[in-house]
């Protein structure tokens, strides 16, 4: 990875709405923060064109449904900036399986072969990790380089100048990011996380967040989510 652009190369949308935030002194310390990063020769995690692709696969005014994740995969070649999401031909990570299974439970989808979730993105799901980056083998490094700003203002500003988004917070640190959406704008479903801690516990499966944010959308009179993946 070189660096971030101070002027990334984002989805027009998504770019009009976040401009201040590209221009703002704490985004040019993200910059200047993953430059010193990878002058120490640490590999960063997604590959920079990956950087913002959540956004640019789920323009702004498409945005139906938002999924929270922490930060992306630290291995090589998984993440690719979709939360949860791998690239195609990885194994899938715990947390990945545990989603695909509460998909079969809930709406009768076959287990997939890929892990690549981006025709979920397609569709109008906004896969967003609440940090954009991470060092190899070292789970939430970037937590606090800025990216978290970054994402609360995403959330606020979908929060602010969108209506009827299906937020879905899975587990405390979703729930605590998206605990400033405007609930009386936007639909909110909760439960625990997918990850086997919590899914073993019994706070995961069972929750049919699928089909109850098809259930929304179809009452809002939009197209539901074909959540199969192949």
């Amino acid at each position: 990875m070189s660096e971030i652009k101070t002027d990334p190369q984002i989805e027009k949308s998504w770019k009009k709405v976040l401009n201040d935030n590209f221009n703002s002194d704490y985004f040019k310390e993200i910059k200047n923060y993953i430059i010193q990063e990878k002058s120490k020769n640490h590999k960063i995690f997604p590959p920079e064109n990956y950087i913002f692709n959540a956004f640019n696969h789920t323009p702004f005014k498409d945005v139906k449904v938002v999924i929270i994740g922490q930060d992306p995969y630290h291995g090589i070649n998984q993440a690719h900036g979709l939360s949860f999401s791998v690239l195609e031909g990885n194994k899938h990570p715990p947390s990945l399986i545990n989603i695909f299974k509460e998909l079969e439970t809930d709406l009768n989808i076959p287990y997939p072969k890929s892990g690549d979730l981006t025709p979920w993105a397609d569709q109008g799901v906004l896969l967003l990790n609440a940090s954009l980056t991470v060092r190899e083998a070292e789970a939430n490094s970037h937590q606090k380089i800025g990216w978290q700003k970054f994402t609360d203002n995403v959330i606020h500003l979908l929060s602010e100048q969108r209506e009827n988004i299906v937020f879905l917070l899975w587990g405390g640190f979703a729930k605590k990011k998206g605990a400033k959406v405007d609930q009386t704008k936007h639909h909110i479903l909760t439960s625990g996380h997918p990850s086997p801690l919590s899914a073993n516990r019994g706070f995961w499966f069972g929750n049919q967040h699928f089909s109850k944010t098809n259930q929304i959308l179809k009452e809002l009179g939009k197209t539901e989510i074909n959540w199969e993946i192949k």
